[in-house]
């Protein structure tokens, strides 16, 4: 579409616009169409003053401002008229009646000229296919052959003037390029207001400090730092239950060497301990008990150690039992402490 000439609107300029979207070319200025129009006022005045200077007719006409231009820029059909008388064309009012008779097609014709509430605007055909070429919009938008028809019936509708442009257009390159090939338009220009509300709107959310469209999510997003945080926190808490079951366990060990009774425990543990069927039957053992129990436990091993052997093989396992008694390290003694605590009943069965 970079080919097509697009001149975008500008103040109140919309007729030289139109004209020079129509002729693919800046042929025309505010000052040479201002010039035309001063040129046709100044023809109306002389029609008016044949009349008399003198008549109420042309005192009026004096008074009242020019019908072809304003100070906003806007230009009338005449203006437009003899612009285009220039290059050989004529218009020729779309809506009215003797033209409606000949039937001709809109395909068939080359390029129209619309006007509404002082708005001017071309639709031309470039090479095969139809563009609007409104100066509001963006960038030229292309109309469909089958749209046509559509579109100016709907213009009609709306209340817009359209004029027929007759005869030969200057040739310019867009013609030239768009009779080889064909263009597609994905999507459709805007009108320039609302492409420079979009923008603003997109500036200001990009602004540090000015608020604009946001999304928000409904579940709410902790901080890096409070997830770290939360994080050591549950370590921490993990750590601290570690610690309290081995001391826990050390505790026991601790008593049962001791021969405590098992209420002192029980005591200084937390309730969330449990007992286990073991530690309550030395709930009832007193410490005289258990000195017993052990004193009658390394009896046994020594009877043991003295027995004649049937093999090769007892001087060894002898050996190996002194320099264990004699070595024995403090969690062999932790062991054995247990074991014997724990073996009361096969001790009584032997009693």
């Amino acid at each position: 579409m970079e080919v097509i000439f697009h001149e975008k609107q500008e103040g109140s300029l919309c007729a030289q616009h139109c004209l020079n979207n129509l002729l693919q070319g800046e042929y025309f200025s505010p000052v040479e169409l201002s010039s035309i129009a001063m040129q046709l006022d100044e023809q109306e005045r002389m029609r008016m003053a044949e009349g008399g200077m003198t008549s109420a007719e042309y005192r009026t006409f004096m008074q009242q401002p020019s019908g072809n231009m304003d100070d906003s820029g806007f230009f009338s059909i005449q203006v437009i008229s003899d612009a285009l008388r220039v290059w050989g064309l004529e218009l020729i009012l779309f809506n009215s009646p003797e033209y409606q008779i000949l039937g001709i097609d809109p395909i068939n014709e080359r390029a129209f000229i619309c006007n509404y509430k002082e708005h001017w605007f071309t639709v031309r055909k470039l090479g095969k296919q139809w563009f609007n070429l409104n100066s509001l919009l963006t960038g030229p938008e292309l109309i469909s052959d089958t749209y046509l028809a559509l579109f100016l019936a709907q213009l009609q509708q709306e209340g817009y003037s359209i004029f027929v442009v007759k005869g030969d257009l200057p040739d310019c390159e867009a013609d030239q390029i768009l009779q080889m090939i064909r263009v597609h338009q994905i999507q459709r220009p805007r009108l320039i207001g609302e492409d420079a509300a979009l923008r603003d709107q997109s500036s200001q959310s990009s602004v540090p400090g000015v608020e604009g469209p946001q999304s928000y999510d409904e579940s709410p997003m902790l901080d890096e730092d409070e997830e770290n945080l939360q994080r050591a926190l549950a370590l921490s808490r993990q750590q601290i239950d570690m610690e309290d079951e081995e001391a826990d366990l050390r505790r026991a060990i601790r008593l049962s060497m001791q021969g405590g009774p098992r209420s002192e425990y029980t005591e200084t543990s937390p309730p969330s301990v449990p007992h286990t069927s073991g530690s309550c039957k030395e709930e009832s053992l007193s410490q005289e008990e258990l000195r017993q129990r052990r004193q009658m436990y390394f009896e046994k091993q020594q009877q043991i150690k003295h027995e004649p052997c049937s093999d090769g093989n007892c001087a060894t396992t002898d050996s190996g039992h002194a320099e264990a008694d004699s070595g024995m390290s403090e969690e062999d003694m932790l062991r054995a402490a247990m074991n014997m605590s724990l073996d009361t009943g096969g001790t009584k069965s032997e009693d």
